[in-house]
């Protein structure tokens, strides 16, 4: 089994990189491979609204020049998705935002095609916003026929620079939790 996680920030080994690494953690504990893409330095352009990949059906968006195919090739392939983000005005960045617009297109153009994965959000905050941010990616979970695992608390860690997050012993502590419980559900998914 393999986990493909994304992570949204523009800080490549920042605070969400870090969140995520402690998911990843308890699923290599379970045997489940991981993998990260960074799409820190990327340029991603929103949906263009041309609908192409409803009448191709080639599981591809039609902007072909950034790594939004490459990321739905990856998710198709994966288990389970873990989509992490920093809080940028009490939402996702831009460049998330575009890959969930994308992606999601694309899976609903192709008949559903991340329907029955496990998908699992990750939240990096300075102080307030993150349950919106959490929100928004739990959406593309849902409308995509994911299934969503919980944890001890929502999905997120306090941290302003770079490595404050493993300070927040309740956020390093939820996303172990997160990892045991997506691990967990990810085996009986495949039983």
């Amino acid at each position: 089994m393999k986990v493909v996680a994304i992570n949204g920030s523009p800080r490549k080994n920042g605070n969400t990189s870090m969140l995520i690494r402690s998911v990843f953690e308890e699923l290599g504990k379970a045997g489940i491979e991981t993998e990260c893409i960074n799409l820190s330095g990327k340029t991603i352009r929103g949906c263009i609204a041309c609908r192409k990949c409803f009448e191709k059906q080639d599981k591809h968006c039609s902007i072909t020049k950034d790594i939004v195919n490459e990321c739905i090739d990856k998710m198709v392939a994966a288990d389970g998705i873990i989509l992490g983000s920093p809080t940028y005005f009490t939402d996702v960045t831009a460049e998330m935002k575009a890959l969930i617009d994308r992606a999601g297109f694309v899976a609903k153009a192709n008949g559903d095609l991340l329907r029955r994965k496990v998908g699992a959000a990750v939240v990096a905050v300075r102080r307030a916003g993150a349950i919106h941010v959490f929100d928004s990616l739990n959406h593309f979970f849902l409308i995509s026929r994911m299934i969503v695992p919980g944890s001890c608390y929502w999905n997120l860690g306090i941290g302003l620079n770079e490595g404050d997050v493993a300070d927040d012993e309740e956020g390093i502590k939820t996303m172990q939790v997160l990892g045991e419980n997506m691990a967990w559900l990810l085996h009986k998914v495949h039983e």
